[in-house]
Parts: C-alpha cells; sequence; structure tokens
C-alpha cells in the first residue's frame, strides 16, 4: 500500500500529460508541432537555431544540430534523466530518420529500426535491397567519377537522372539530356552529397505520384495519393524541381491499388512493421517503380494540410500516437469523403527582393487555404536549383479539380515580389 508523498506522486505522474520530443524545428514542421500541443502533450523541440520557428509553439527545447545524430542522442539523453522522461520521438517535415531512430533506440522508445532509418538516407543501398527483395525500381547505378558517367551515357543513352546518395530536397539532382555538360554534372551533384557518393538512374516517362502511408503491425495504409507537378523542367532544366501536386490523384482504381501494394512490399523490404513511410513512385508503361521511400512524415504541408483537407483522415494526429507508442485503428486512416485540392509554389526571380505585394489579398481568395511567403524585403534570392529555392506556396481547393487548380494559380499569380538584379551569378551547367 502506498502511502503519503508516494501516493501523491504517483497520482502527479498518472496525470501529467505525455512528453514528445519532435527533432527539427523548421518552418514547415509548425503545423505538427501545434497539432501535437493541441493533443494535449508536453512538447519539446530539438534544433541547432536559437531562432527556429518551432521552438514558439514548444514547452522546452534542446539546441543540437538534427544532422548531428551524437549531439542529438546526447541532449535527449541528458534531458530525458535529467528533466523529464520523453514518451516518444519523431521529426516533421525534416529528412532526419536516422537521428531520430537514434535517440528511439537509446532511451527505449517507440520507432523504426537503425537500419531501417540508415537505409532511407542511403538512396543506393536503399535501391539495392528494393532490387534484392523484388520491389520494382528504375535501373540504377552507383557512379565513381565523370568518366564513368560518360560511359554509362554512351551505354543507356539519354534521359537519365543523376543524384546525390544521401541528399535531401532535390539538391544536386538532375536531368541529363544531350544539352547537359557531363563533367558539370557529376561534380554539381557529388558537391551535395555528405559522402560525396553519386548515383545515376534510369528517368521513366510517366505520371509521379506522392504518397505518405502509416504502416502499422507491417500493413501499410494509404490515404495519401498526390499527383506531382513538374511543369518547369525546362524552365529549371537540368535541375528537377516539384511545382506542387494536386489531391486526389488522377490514376484509376487499378492503378492506386497497384501503388498501395507497391508501397506495402516497399515498407516490407525495408523493415519498416510500425511507422511512416513517405514514396515517390512513377507509374511507366502500365506499372509502378519506386524512386525512393522515406521513413518520415513529409515536408510541403502534404501530410498536415492537403492529406486531411482531402479525406478528413488526421494524418499528423496518428503518426504522433504511434511515436508515442498509442494504438492506432486502421479505420482512422481510412478517406472519410474526398476533396479536390491543389498546391503551387513561388518562383521570384533572382535577385534582391525590393518589394512584396499581393499575399493578404491571395490569402482572401475564394478556396485559398493556406498561403506562405518566405521572404522579405532585403532577402537574395537566388538561382532555383533545390526545392529549399521555393519561395513561398499556395493551396485552394475547389469543386472540381479544375475549379482547385485555377484558384491556386490565381492566388500565385496576384502575389508580386520584385527583385532587382545583382552582379551574383550562378552556372546553370547547360551548353549554349
Amino acid at each position: 500500500m502506498l502511502r503519503g508523498s508516494a501516493l501523491a506522486l504517483q497520482k502527479t505522474l498518472f496525470l501529467m500529460p505525455k512528453n514528445l520530443l519532435v527533432v527539427g524545428g523548421g518552418i514547415e514542421a509548425i503545423p505538427g508541432l501545434e497539432r501535437a500541443k493541441q493533443m494535449g502533450l508536453h512538447l519539446v523541440v530539438s534544433d541547432r537555431d536559437p531562432e527556429a520557428p518551432g521552438f514558439a509553439v514548444a514547452d522546452d527545447r534542446l539546441l543540437a544540430s538534427t544532422y548531428d545524430i551524437q549531439a542529438t542522442v546526447a541532449a535527449a539523453r541528458r534531458y530525458h534523466r535529467e528533466v523529464r522522461r520523453f514518451d516518444g520521438v519523431m521529426c516533421i517535415a525534416s529528412d532526419i530518420p536516422r537521428t531520430v531512430a537514434a535517440v528511439a533506440a537509446d532511451l527505449g522508445l517507440p520507432g523504426i529500426s537503425e537500419e531501417s532509418a540508415r537505409l532511407s538516407g542511403d538512396k543506393l543501398d536503399m535501391k539495392l535491397k528494393f532490387r534484392r527483395d523484388g520491389v520494382p525500381v528504375p535501373w540504377f547505378s552507383l557512379v565513381e567519377s565523370a568518366a564513368r558517367l560518360r560511359e554509362i551515357v554512351m551505354s543507356r543513352g539519354f534521359p537519365l537522372v543523376i543524384k546525390p546518395v544521401d541528399s535531401r530536397g532535390a539538391r544536386g539532382v538532375l536531368r541529363l539530356t544531350e544539352a547537359v555538360d557531363l563533367n558539370w554534372a557529376y561534380e554539381f551533384s557529388a558537391s551535395q552529397s555528405p559522402s560525396g557518393r553519386v548515383m545515376v538512374e534510369e528517368f521513366l516517362e510517366g505520371p509521379q505520384i506522392s504518397t505518405e502511408s502509416i504502416v502499422l503491425e507491417g500493413v501499410a495504409y494509404t490515404p495519401g495519393l498526390a499527383d506531382r507537378n513538374y511543369e518547369f523542367l525546362d524552365r529549371f532544366a537540368p535541375h528537377i524541381i516539384e511545382n506542387g501536386g494536386d489531391l486526389p490523384t488522377e490514376s484509376s482504381a487499378e492503378e492506386q491499388q497497384a501503388m498501395r501494394g507497391l508501397i506495402q512490399q516497399a515498407a516490407a523490404s525495408m523493415g519498416v512493421c510500425n511507422g511512416v513511410v513517405k514514396g515517390d513512385v512513377v507509374f511507366h508503361e502500365g506499372k509502378p517503380f519506386i524512386i525512393e521511400l522515406a521513413t518520415r512524415l513529409s515536408g510541403g504541408y502534404f501530410c498536415t494540410h492537403e492529406i486531411p483537407l482531402s479525406t478528413g483522415v488526421d494524418f499528423v494526429g496518428c503518426a504522433i500516437r504511434l511515436a508515442l507508442g498509442e494504438q492506432v485503428r486502421a479505420d482512422e486512416l481510412v478517406p472519410r469523403f474526398e476533396r479536390y485540392i491543389s498546391q503551387r509554389y513561388l518562383f521570384p526571380n533572382p535577385g534582391r527582393v525590393v518589394g512584396i505585394v499581393g499575399a493578404e489579398r491571395a490569402s482572401e481568395l475564394p478556396g485559398v487555404v493556406f498561403c506562405q511567403v518566405r521572404l522579405k524585403v532585403g532577402d537574395i534570392v537566388g538561382p532555383v536549383n533545390s526545392h529549399p529555392s521555393r519561395a513561398g506556396l499556395v493551396m485552394a481547393t475547389g469543386e472540381s479539380r479544375r475549379e482547385a487548380m485555377e484558384r491556386t494559380r490565381a492566388a500565385i499569380e496576384s502575389i508580386e515580389i520584385a527583385t532587382v538584379s545583382i552582379a551574383a551569378t550562378d552556372p546553370v551547367g547547360a551548353r549554349q
């Protein structure tokens, strides 16, 4: 029988909200952090930037680089032992599953294995594992030098895609055609890889689809299927820059089922039994292929806005509960409705920003549900060569796919970001 202070302590611990660590406090994490607070959780955010936007939502903070696994584990361990025990750890809109998995392993928290996280961060090893397990992927190869790249081009022809083995946000990802200097392409892609490793793969023609799934006891549930928009392949060539996407997908019911089966197969190959998987899929000649599979929540507000607005599924809420070791039912991941939503990004001209007008007006246009400009006067706009180069975005809903797209486009066009040219230039890597 408990007495006095022991009983009071047990009662206090019972009433205390669960403690969640979110690694990464970037701007796109904020909606997920706010969802955690709505769920009554005590929220700790870790980031190396003392001014990280996510800290404004957190109850407490840890200062450690999200990419420094040892530093984050050490900071989390100290807090866990000396301040308050964590009940779960996750990331939101940050490509750092290895850091999250390491914290979970060190503190004995729910999460995917460190090997699953490692595979998702190494595109070459991921695809080698997929190929061994019979998961359909585009043809690929490691590229050790520019000379080797030229040999591959001579053998396989164009187009191809070259990319860093271990980078993120489309950094160093290039579509290779006859117009691209292969020496420059290899050096540029390698410069964006922390390990200096580069791979090349076949560029498969066909629609690309973003997927977002939660795996429960080995079964993948995929409420989120968005058609990716690559209308600017020529404008930003040779860089491959996505310009938003549209839900629900235009894929047929049979194609959707095939993609869901592919995600199931890929998640099993990576050893994910309970967790989040974010997929990039291309449908080529009637068959889906996995481009990449990440073991984390997506960026671009796909999981925090687009999926719930389009399907009614509280995807982030389910992911948070899973990270805490709580039960998530399969029926919670089944779409309750199907509504149209479109997203597009802002791409101002390079230079120094001298004026921004129209953002407030755009946010008030019919159907607009989200409008964000990430620049301010005085900022420098560089060349668009990766997804972090995108300067903002708009989302809009509509009674039809076309209406949602038209509303988003109208809002984008109503925002004017004026820039003046500066002396600095950036090589594009293409022959003139």
